[in-house]
């Protein structure tokens, strides 16, 4: 069984890895898969979090961001709320057919980046919650 401190590390080296290729995926105009990667870098640090907070009980298999962060007694203010039921749909919309073409067409070069931008700040925030005991 992993330590804490690695379970975590896993998790934030896996967001860490998965904001490369979003950056990439924006870079190669692949906006709709830029969104849905990058959802999963703050559900990644949530899950981190998750473990932190829980005293390394393994992450439930969800994607709800809202839901991670309550779970992860993260207090998220009104605005990061809302962000983050937005950021939701990127991985509702990318994983299911039917919504699909919607997260395809919402995808512009300038949503895409304005979000990616924000995601990262996001991330850089989730980030600094954690504390490795090393």
């Amino acid at each position: 069984m992993m330590s804490i401190e690695e379970h975590i590390e896993y998790w934030i080296e896996s967001a860490d890895n998965d904001l490369s290729t979003a950056e990439s995926n924006f870079v190669t105009k692949h906006y709709d898969w830029c969104l849905f990667i990058a959802h999963l870098v703050i559900e990644k640090a949530l899950k981190a979090l998750y473990v932190q907070e829980n005293d390394n009980a393994t992450p439930p298999k969800i994607h709800n961001l809202l839901r991670l962060a309550e779970l992860s007694n993260i207090k998220l203010t009104e605005d990061q709320s809302v962000f983050f039921s937005l950021i939701n749909k990127f991985q509702m919309e990318a994983r299911y057919p039917e919504y699909k073409n919607e997260l395809y067409r919402m995808a512009t070069k300038d949503f895409t980046e304005f979000n990616l931008v924000a995601i990262k700040e996001n991330y850089l925030w989730l980030k600094s919650l954690i504390i490795l005991k090393k």
